[in-house]
């Protein structure tokens, strides 16, 4: 979907930068993007978000050499049978689902505080899912390896990404960043074969047989990261290019705000930190 969403921008002459944590797979999807749309002004930058240092380091990047950013997609996402810990000491596909992209999103606001207007507000769009509604706010688990059958970890992941969303937009307020979280529905892309040589060639064939396809998933964020009324609101969840609503505990103020605080102590990231990122 992440190309997909990129091929548009690209298409409408957008100045777009692609993060990916693999150096072949990004300067492919480039290569494809540039002789597709004939817009030479997208650029591949590696970003791993199974590492607090490196996400750090790329937001460092885009902060200093970008003149503006008006749109972020939160778009990665893994689900893998075999859990591990990354080097930082979290489940991977936490991290890299939810926890980094928290960091990640956080680091970047300044710059799209500079870039936005109250006419034109810049927007952070997360990937949510359906699997949300199945997810655990058991947060003094939710890192834990090996406690979970592995699409709980990822709709714990996804259940987050709705909350962290909500929470955001609410600390954000005033600040000209609209911030909305979208459902794709179900896509046949390549996320399943972490799922193992069988399973996962298994489980892909019949999402791409019986489900939407990247382009047509892509559709909502590309939806919202675009049409004017979508920009005028805040904090809201879309499914199939339209306001939805996600599930009741994603809307819960008080458990967001214990996962907002389980979370920036887990990337390590302080009040002043935070207060600097929000308010600068």
């Amino acid at each position: 979907m992440g190309l997909r969403i990129a091929m548009d921008f690209a298409d409408r002459g957008a100045r777009v930068i692609i993060a990916c944590p693999f150096v072949e797979e990004g300067m492919w999807a480039r290569r494809k993007i540039v002789e597709k749309t004939e817009n030479d002004n997208v650029v591949f930058k590696l970003l791993d978000l199974s590492s607090c240092k490196l996400v750090r380091k790329f937001a460092e990047e885009i902060n200093q050499n970008e003149e503006r950013l008006d749109i972020l997609i939160n778009n990665a996402g893994i689900g893998s049978m075999n859990e591990r810990l990354t080097k930082d000491g979290m489940n991977c596909t936490m991290q890299v689902n939810y926890y980094c992209q928290f960091m990640l999103t956080l680091l970047l606001i300044p710059l799209m505080k500079r870039t936005a207007t109250a006419s034109e507000p810049a927007r952070v769009i997360n990937t949510s899912s359906v699997l949300h509604h199945f997810g655990s706010t058991n947060f003094e688990m939710l890192n834990a390896l090996n406690y979970w059958y592995f699409l709980q970890v990822y709709a714990n992941s996804k259940l987050c990404v709705a909350m962290f969303t909500r929470e955001l937009s609410k600390r954000l307020k005033g600040s000209n960043i609209s911030v909305n979280v979208v459902d794709p529905g179900a896509v046949g892309t390549p996320i399943f074969q972490d799922l193992g040589k069988y399973y996962g060639a298994i489980t892909t064939f019949l999402f791409i047989s019986l489900f939407k396809t990247p382009f047509q998933g892509a559709q909502t964020a590309i939806h919202v990261a675009l049409d004017k009324r979508a920009g005028q609101v805040s904090g809201e969840f879309f499914k199939n290019c339209k306001l939805s609503q996600a599930n009741a505990t994603a809307r819960c103020e008080v458990l967001a705000k214990e996962l907002w605080k389980h979370t920036q102590n887990l990337v390590d990231m302080s009040d002043e930190e935070i207060d600097s990122c929000l308010h600068s």
